[in-house]
């Protein structure tokens, strides 16, 4: 849960927040888009969840992908965490 007070603006100060996109709902898992400003650039990155009974378990992925435009950014680490999703499903957890 720590890492979600980071990710959220709660945690260590001198990390910096990413801005989080709405969650998309896929195959029953809630993607988040987080991309993270790294250098006057964005670098994918995002949070995978799924709801198991009364436990939320989540994934969060950060990819080596920069792109100069933060929509452009949103937009691949949808179409990354959609394809760790299909070749992982639960096993990611």
């Amino acid at each position: 849960m720590s890492f979600l007070k980071k990710l959220f603006g709660g945690g260590d100060k001198t990390e910096p927040v990413a801005k989080t996109e709405e969650p998309l709902d896929y195959k029953g898992f809630a993607i988040v888009a987080a991309p993270m400003a790294d250098g006057g650039q964005f670098r994918v990155s995002g949070l995978i969840s799924k709801q198991f009974g009364e436990e939320t378990k989540i994934h969060k992925f950060i990819r080596a992908d920069v792109f100069a435009d933060r929509d452009a950014a949103v937009q691949a680490t949808i179409r990354k965490a959609q394809l760790i999703v299909d070749q992982s499903g639960d096993a990611i957890f």
